[in-house]
């Protein structure tokens, strides 16, 4: 890898300037791992040479290099090509691991199709964004793949037509420390990510980053400022409401962290922004929200769907539900307003945090396309 995270420079606050704050550094998902060996194959199948270093876009600009760590055009129909995942300073599972796609070329018309090789797991259960069966390559990596593919063919004069079989060395191995087990996906881990790039995750540097970040915002004279989890809620506040750079908070897991210092520092307004399933942790009184530290509590979920206006049978099937996406999902089937619900209720649990201090307080829930799926009320 040779290229860093760009666009940092010279902000003065937002997302961008606590992550530069923060003083870490940052790392590449596996799905910008996976991107990048498929275009490399990809070009050599084409050109019969691989690019070494192999430069790709993500969806935010930037522009990364990776090194090729392995690389085989010995098929005539395929070829071969790996990067070693660098997480940065978080302390990622996937730090080091090899990522490998091969490519195969299929008749025109066929399309791009996904492979889980060994290493990379296969959905065996609903409730996750991808359909049973299907290999736990996630939407954003799987349309960043599609993207470059399309674009080497145009390059190089190809049908884009391809079977991508991405696998991760010793990645079942690997998957045994995260929760894809539980999940359901089995056979190996996650091909993860919507920005391509990995936070790097340290309690106290983060917090410390969410504190410069109210600074600033206030200093500035916002009086209006959101907390977010991650860049999809941050777009979603940014669709919702017409706010600055500067008056947003990559909040991230630290939900207390935002409440505790906006106690103590108050601005008019706050509006907290974040995944249903991370907000309904919030909801249920939890302010790290952190898959290590809390979970979802299901059976909690079906007594907020009781409230919302489901009956016994489906709040039963709420509490068996396999992820907190499932469970929104059965209560929207049946028009149950859930995410309202759970919006609610993490405002409340919010406003408790404040103890009165003068902030209005709101709260956005969004399925993982960004979706507003819940909303409170200010109060």
């Amino acid at each position: 890898m040779t290229e860093g995270v760009t666009g940092t420079e010279g902000a003065t606050g937002g997302r961008a300037a606590q992550l530069k704050h923060t003083g870490l550094r940052p790392g590449w998902t596996t799905g910008a791992c996976a991107t990048a060996a498929t275009t490399a194959a990809y070009t050599a199948l084409l050109t019969g040479e691989f690019p070494d270093p192999v430069t790709i876009t993500l969806p935010k600009g930037q522009t990364p290099s990776f090194a090729l760590a392995t690389e085989d055009l010995t098929a005539g129909d395929r070829a071969m090509a790996g990067v070693v995942k660098d997480a940065g300073d978080d302390p990622d599972v996937t730090h080091a691991a090899l990522i490998r796609a091969t490519v195969r070329l299929l008749p025109p018309g066929a399309g791009v199709v996904f492979r889980a090789g060994p290493g990379v797991g296969t959905v065996t259960r609903p409730g996750l964004p991808l359909d049973v069966g299907e290999p736990a390559i996630n939407p954003v990596p799987r349309q960043l793949m599609r993207s470059h593919v399309a674009e080497v063919a145009a390059r190089h004069g190809g049908t884009g037509d391809v079977e991508i079989t991405v696998s991760v060395d010793n990645g079942a191995e690997i998957a045994r420390s995260t929760w894809n087990p539980r999940l359901g996906i089995l056979g190996g881990l996650s091909i993860l990510g919507t920005t391509g790039i990995v936070v790097p995750y340290s309690c106290s540097a983060w917090i410390d980053s969410i504190r410069r970040g109210v600074d600033v915002a206030r200093a500035a004279g916002r009086t209006h400022v959101a907390g977010c989890t991650g860049s999809t809620s941050e777009r979603t506040v940014l669709a919702t409401y017409d706010l600055p750079e500067d008056a947003l908070l990559d909040m991230g897991d630290f939900a207390g962290a935002v409440l505790k210092y906006i106690r103590r520092h108050p601005v008019d307004r706050l509006t907290l922004c974040g995944g249903f399933a991370k907000l309904s942790k919030l909801a249920a009184g939890h302010l790290d929200l952190h898959s290590a530290r809390s979970q979802v509590d299901k059976t909690f979920l079906s007594q907020l769907a009781l409230t919302a206006g489901a009956d016994a049978p489906l709040a039963e099937q709420v509490a068996t539900a396999n992820t907190g996406l499932e469970a929104l999902r059965l209560c929207q089937s049946r028009g149950v307003p859930l995410g309202d619900e759970v919006a609610r209720r993490a405002r409340d649990e919010a406003l408790a945090v404040l103890r009165g201090a003068p902030v209005e307080v709101d709260v956005i829930c969004i399925d993982r396309a960004g979706t507003v799926v819940g909303r409170s009320d200010p109060a």
